[in-house]
């Protein structure tokens, strides 16, 4: 059997300014390190949680010497963790933005980055279109990567409805998969639960969700409760509400062998075509 490793989630609630969010996320690594993390997983949105795109506008610089990232890639130095920042807006050619989360090393180094790939384009009942790819450019790429003693699968909040890029994360060698997030109120209580217990079960990995939560400056309300949940579907530890802090969980990777191994539903799965019958016309 393997030693537990000790990982943490960051519950925070990102307001418009960089400045103000990066001192409350190194508070938090900082509390996190001092727990024993070996692995720190921000929120969606860290850096600045903006009111439109206009906002967003003022405070995201491109990827290259970005100050923020420069602050954030010092702290995984200075706590000796491998930091998870959840996401960032990072200025793109085109006038739009990449929502990317970007892996730190525990020497400060980038070991590497996701941008999210499934943008929330919706018509509301009642209320204006919502397109995100107005704003964002969608991602193409999933990522899985070597960290602090397990593979990690990156995936960012509205993936999280799609189960099967989860899935290639698994087959890839994911163990644990990240879902940093920044839920709604209403989509929270109903969904949030429901679909991060249903990716850990259908891939038999841990999954761990670090979300903002509360009341922004920016208007908008997020529902918090991160929570780490284990390859059997159980929630092994969550915040129970959307008040920041720091959530620690020990994993055990036999657990993820072990899950595989009772409910081999990765190595069960099959191609297949799909014939759709259509009513004979009368």
């Amino acid at each position: 059997m393997g030693a537990p490793i000790r990982i943490a989630a960051l519950q925070m609630r990102s307001g418009t300014q960089p400045e103000a969010n990066l001192l409350a996320l190194e508070k938090l690594v900082a509390e996190a390190a001092r727990l024993g993390a070996v692995y720190v997983l921000s929120p969606e949105v860290t850096v600045a949680f903006a009111e439109n795109s206009e906002g967003l506008a003022r405070v995201a610089g491109p990827f290259e010497n970005n100050a923020a990232i420069a602050q954030v890639s010092r702290m995984a130095g200075d706590y000796r963790v491998s930091l998870h920042l959840g996401s960032l807006a990072v200025a793109l050619e085109d006038g739009r933005f990449a929502n990317r989360s970007v892996l730190f090393g525990p020497d400060g180094a980038i070991a590497a980055t996701y941008d999210k790939i499934h943008l929330f384009d919706a018509t509301l009942d009642g209320l204006r279109d919502y397109r995100e790819s107005a704003t964002y450019r969608g991602g193409d790429t999933a990522v899985v990567v070597p960290v602090a003693g397990f593979t990690l699968g990156m995936s960012i909040c509205y993936d999280v409805r799609f189960p099967a890029l989860y899935n290639a994360l698994a087959n890839a060698g994911a163990q644990v998969l990240a879902v940093p997030a920044a839920f709604t109120v209403p989509t929270g209580q109903a969904h949030w639960e429901t679909l991060l217990r249903a990716r850990a079960i259908e891939t038999g990995s841990y999954v761990i969700a670090a979300a903002q939560g509360g009341m922004h400056e920016n208007g908008r309300a997020t529902y918090g409760h991160s929570m780490v949940i284990d390859p059997w579907g159980e929630i092994v530890a969550e915040i129970d509400g959307d008040e920041p802090g720091v959530l620690l969980a020990s994993i055990d990777l036999d657990r993820v062998t072990d899950a595989r191994r009772r409910v081999p539903a990765l190595d069960n799965a099959r191609p297949f075509s799909l014939s759709v019958k259509q009513e004979s016309p009368i």
